[in-house]
């Protein structure tokens, strides 16, 4: 379906993608899984500049996730050394675009030069007032409750916050994505229906989109019809159609 369909009145504010499929996609060129994760770069470019042409606030890409570190030695190598020369190869047209980067998860278990990269970027774009492209690395879903759960139990047996006043507004001060709407849209790819530890608290109402193109293969058409399909559910949020519709 084509771009028009799109109704921009009612565009998700914040999408997220599971980026899946790379391995499986190199797979079937008979190459090694890094040569899929290599070729999802277009994927990632395409879905960020789609999204911010078309108007969306936020778009959160599961890029790394603390389970992934289990992988074999190499491949995680050179996924590191991999995100490292995109963020420097796409910071131009990230400007360009006047894309804002941000990240979430345990940036302090990235290895230095990622780090530093990774900092270098969001300073130089912190100033751009389009879309907020935020980079999931190093993190769980399980993760992020537990952290945030660690400081709001501090914050506690510090005197800063009574128990009686935590309630889901304030837990969510505490979590990574504090200050940024939950997300409406979260797409999966490569036809796999979980959602893999991925924003657990944030999800709780986000329409799932599964595709089963995998992730190198993703263009902006597919983005489209991802948010057309969204813009053709009804959105409840526990309350009946008749409630909605009033």
């Amino acid at each position: 379906m084509p771009k028009e369909n799109i109704v921009k009145e009612s565009l998700p504010k914040h999408i997220a993608i599971i980026m899946d499929g790379n391995g499986r996609w190199a797979k079937n060129k008979g190459a090694a899984r890094i040569f899929g994760h290599r070729n999802a770069v277009a994927a990632v470019r395409d879905a960020t500049e789609g999204c911010a042409e078309l108007g969306v606030d936020y778009l959160t890409l599961y890029a790394f996730s603390t389970e992934n570190w289990g992988r074999p030695a190499e491949e995680v190598m050179g996924l590191m050394e991999l995100l490292v020369a995109t963020i420097k190869q796409e910071l131009k047209t990230l400007q360009k675009n006047n894309v804002k980067l941000a990240a979430i998860g345990d940036i302090e278990a990235l290895p230095k030069r990622c780090k530093k990269q990774l900092r270098e970027a969001i300073e130089l774009t912190k100033n751009n007032s389009g879309l907020t492209l935020v980079l999931a690395l190093s993190y769980s879903g399980r993760w992020e409750i537990i952290e945030a759960i660690k400081r709001l139990a501090v914050d506690v047996k510090e005197d800063k916050l009574k128990l009686d006043d935590i309630s889901s507004e304030v837990f969510e001060t505490y979590l990574n994505t504090a200050n940024m709407p939950d997300p409406e849209l979260m797409i999966r790819t490569s036809g796999e229906m979980r959602i893999s530890n991925f924003l657990l608290w944030q999800l709780a109402y986000t329409e799932i989109y599964f595709t089963d193109k995998l992730w190198p293969d993703f263009r902006r058409q597919d983005l489209n019809e991802a948010i057309i399909a969204y813009q053709n559910r009804e959105r409840r949020f526990g309350r009946i159609s008749e409630q909605v519709n009033t």
